[in-house]
């Protein structure tokens, strides 16, 4: 059974810049991951109607995410 959990974004009346300079689809097609020049790193949902809603967003680089790569087993 698969289970759903809606991500909740809590911040201010507006949401924090986001200026992408890195970008990722992971292997299942279904999570994009992309980082930005404030240092942040978002994960995004991707419906099979290629519809996207965020997930996630992870804080703490003091630098631009320029880069992005994935895990191996």
């Amino acid at each position: 059974m698969k289970v759903s959990v809606q991500a909740v974004a809590v911040w201010g009346r507006t949401a924090p810049s986001h200026s992408i300079t890195a970008i990722m689809i992971t292997d299942d097609q279904q999570t994009i991951v992309t980082g930005s020049q404030e240092g942040q790193i978002c994960l995004w949902d991707l419906s099979s109607e290629l519809k996207i809603s965020s997930k996630e967003i992870l804080f703490g680089h003091t630098a631009s995410v320029t880069c992005l790569a994935k895990a191996r087993e």
